[in-house]
């Protein structure tokens, strides 16, 4: 995916808040010392579905051009789609399932390269390869009508079975809000994951909150400072870095007085189990739907996204993904609230860690 960063001055404020009171997760048990803890339920399926997950993102990057990518069964079984004989063997080998693709890599890239091209810029609108089927699913939210569902349904037609289409309810929209928790300019977002960059400490959240905030604090008032954003990508991509005058640990907020460390990032696959936190509404848990998905907000286009189950909430932006130990994105939009369900797109943190050379903490 193409990404186009755009840099803004640094200068690490040493007034303030040190980093670490909102988003350091520092959380002292009885003896004064720090409290990390096991996943549980739902949260342990993601722990457990974290190693097959590995395996078929690594096998996919093996494979290249020559898969449509890669799923967990409803086993937990990591599913290769594969074009040969060859890497089939080579799949089955490493310990995966392999699966012949209905349809070649180079045809669902045709596919997706025209819908990019016809329907780029078309609010409430996306679209991603399922690699379990075959398909490319296009989604359209309840904003698309008239002549603009016209257009969908009618493409859909022409390029025949290889396109479905979906409904979700609800706007698909970026997911910050003017409120509380990392402030900045009148919004509220969500820190992703500490990281490291040259030596230095940072932090990762949403690029649509990076592009209108520069300086952010841990509270509304604009007291205790955090750090400045130092550089920002929306539309295209949805990430930001944030530079603060004191590293953070490695660990995210479960929001029930414990938290997880993370020791490493990863890519997300298809049915992997994944969990996300966020200010507004805390822990909640879901599947991986899709990745490599382009959605149309009305800001502007976002592609390569990860699309989950999981629920999210206006002041959720740029809160961590994650599945057991590993860091896996950064919430971007959706639609729908944690009350009634919906649909939530994260920006893989492997790209901006890539981009920026840093590391998680």
């Amino acid at each position: 995916m193409r990404t186009a960063v755009t840099w803004t001055a640094v200068a690490a404020g040493s007034a303030g808040l040190v980093a670490g009171s909102l988003y350091v997760v520092r959380m002292p048990d009885r003896s004064g010392g720090e409290k990390r803890a096991a996943l549980t339920g739902e949260q342990a399926a993601a722990a457990r579905s974290g190693s097959a997950g590995k395996l078929a993102a690594r096998l996919t990057d093996r494979l290249g051009a020559r898969t449509t990518g890669a799923y967990l069964d409803s086993a937990g079984r990591p599913v290769v789609t594969v074009t040969n004989a060859g890497d089939a063997a080579m799949v089955r080998a490493a310990g995966a399932v392999p699966k012949m693709t209905e349809r070649g890599p180079a045809a669902l890239n045709r596919i997706t390269a025209t819908l990019r091209q016809a329907m780029t810029g078309v609010p409430g609108t996306g679209w991603a390869v399922d690699p379990a089927t075959s398909r490319v699913t296009v989604w359209t939210d309840d904003s698309v009508t008239g002549t603009r569902m016209a257009t969908v349904r009618r493409m859909a037609r022409q390029m025949g079975p290889a396109v479905r289409t979906v409904h979700i309810d609800g706007r698909l929209r970026p997911l910050a809000l003017g409120g509380d928790a990392i402030f900045g300019q009148g919004s509220r977002c969500s820190l992703g994951f500490n990281v490291t960059r040259g030596g230095q400490p940072f932090f990762l959240t949403a690029g649509h909150c990076g592009n209108s905030v520069r300086n952010w604090t841990a509270d509304q008032g604009g007291a205790q400072f955090l750090g400045r954003t130092a550089a920002s990508s929306f539309p295209g991509d949805d990430f930001a870095l944030v530079q603060t005058a004191q590293p953070g640990q490695g660990a995210v907020n479960l929001y029930n007085g414990q938290a997880r460390d993370i020791t490493e990032a990863g890519d997300a696959v298809v049915g992997q189990q994944v969990v996300r936190t966020g200010s507004t509404t805390g822990l909640a848990t879901g599947r991986v739907t899709a990745t490599n998905a382009t959605v149309n907000y009305p800001e502007g286009t976002v592609s390569g996204l990860i699309q989950t189950t999981v629920c999210a909430e206006p002041g959720d932006s740029g809160g961590p993904l994650f599945s057991g130990s590993t860091a896996l994105g950064l919430t971007s939009g959706g639609s729908g609230n944690c009350q009634i369900g919906g649909v939530t797109f994260f920006q893989p943190v492997t790209e901006p860690l890539e981009a920026f050379g840093a590391e998680v903490s």
